[in-house]
Parts: structure tokens; C-alpha cells; sequence
């Protein structure tokens, strides 16, 4: 399967695709990284990866849908199959969403449905959970929505504060996110009628603790 990855900032998720795709066993490639920022690090990485890189920059559109339309078109030019969100920070068009629903993929900071959107970790502590963690899903129109793939959870301690709780999850992320793609891949689950369906016989891991 080819995909294609798209982030804002450093690509530290991108870089656990990346080393989890070199294995032997893991059915996929890929074919580009994009960035919406002509000055990410991640980038640099993906370069030295010998990953294709292309820089859509978002604030020379003067709409989003312009800037949709051009990350389609470099999305089929590389023969995307499956597209991976690693830190990519835009909210795209609904139309986009529902073009590529079921080829589109994110790892978010929380325990959907649970705080979506932005501060997520701040909202959690606000919110005084115990229990917090990260979500891999399908992107649909509806932000921060669409059918859960998979998900772990983390401890909320006394005492944590955003950036610590972040941390702390952000390691759960570079664990679940390959795991994820990796189901999607071998056919383990796809999407189906809007929802995420087992393929008979398997029984993928779609739920992690981390301590």
C-alpha cells in the first residue's frame, strides 16, 4: 500500500512510520511526505529517509479549498493510497474530508470522543481525569470525529501539568500509530459503511495501556 504522510512540524510520528515500514513485513512504502510549512524539520528527515518531499504552503492560497486542490493533485500524482497525518496542522475542506474518507488517517491526543480539538491536554486536566491517552482514526468532515482504529491509554499523575501529560502520551503515540497503519495495511480492519470493520479471523490489538 502507498502512503503518503503529511505534517506541520518536527515528524516525530512520521519517523515511526518511516523505521516501522522499513521492516520486511509491513505491506506498505512510502511514496511522499508534504508539509505545509516550508520550514519543517520533519522534512529534513524524510529527505535523508530518500522519502520523496513537497512543500504546499498554505499561506500563499487564497482559500482553503486552493489549497485543497493542490494537495490532492500532489496526493494522486504520488499514488496515495493511504494518507497518514504526523502533526499536520490544517483543518481541510469537507469536501476534501469526504473525497478521501476511508484513505485518511490521524493519530489525535486524547481518548476520542473524548476533548477534541486543540489543548487537548490541558482540557483533560481541567476536566480531572485519571485515565488520558491517544486515538488513531479515520478523518472524516466532522473534526476529530470519525471511526476509531485504535487507541492507548495513559495515567493522568498528581502533579502533571500540559507539557508533561503531552510527553507522556506522545510516547503512547509512537507506539500505537505504527500498530494502527500496520492493521490498515494487512487488511486486518478497513473502513466500511462509516465505521472501522474486523476482518474475520483476525484479532488485531486495538487497545493499549501504557503505564
Amino acid at each position: 500500500m502507498k502512503i503518503a504522510i503529511l505534517i506541520s512540524g518536527r515528524g516525530s510520528n512520521m519517523q515511526r512510520l518511516i523505521d516501522a515500514v522499513a521492516a520486511p513485513d509491513f505491506p506498505a512504502e512510502i511514496v511522499c511526505v508534504i508539509s505545509n510549512r516550508p520550514k519543517a524539520k520533519g522534512l529534513a528527515i524524510a529527505a535523508e529517509a530518500g522519502i520523496p518531499t513537497k512543500i504546499i504552503d498554505h499561506t500563499v492560497f487564497d482559500s482553503r479549498a486552493a489549497f485543497d486542490a493542490a494537495l490532492g493533485d500532489a496526493l494522486e500524482a504520488a499514488g496515495a493510497e493511504l494518507v497518514c497525518y504526523a502533526g499536520f496542522m490544517r483543518i481541510l475542506t469537507d469536501e476534501f474530508a469526504a473525497k478521501w474518507e476511508g484513505r485518511m488517517v490521524n493519530i489525535h491526543p486524547s481518548l476520542l470522543p473524548a476533548f477534541k480539538g486543540l489543548n487537548v491536554q490541558q482540557q483533560a486536566l481541567d476536566a480531572g481525569v485519571t485515565i488520558s491517552g491517544c486515538t488513531v482514526h479515520y478523518i472524516t468532515p466532522a473534526l476529530d470525529s470519525g471511526p476509531i482504529i485504535a487507541q492507548a491509554a495513559v495515567p493522568v499523575l498528581p502533579g502533571d501539568d500540559a507539557d508533561t501529560l503531552s510527553a507522556r502520551i506522545l510516547k503512547a503515540e509512537h507506539q500505537l500509530y505504527p500498530q494502527a497503519v500496520r492493521m490498515i495495511v494487512t487488511g486486518e480492519v478497513r473502513f466500511e459503511d462509516g465505521r472501522v470493520v474486523t476482518a474475520e479471523g483476525a484479532t488485531p490489538q486495538r487497545f493499549l495501556f501504557q503505564g
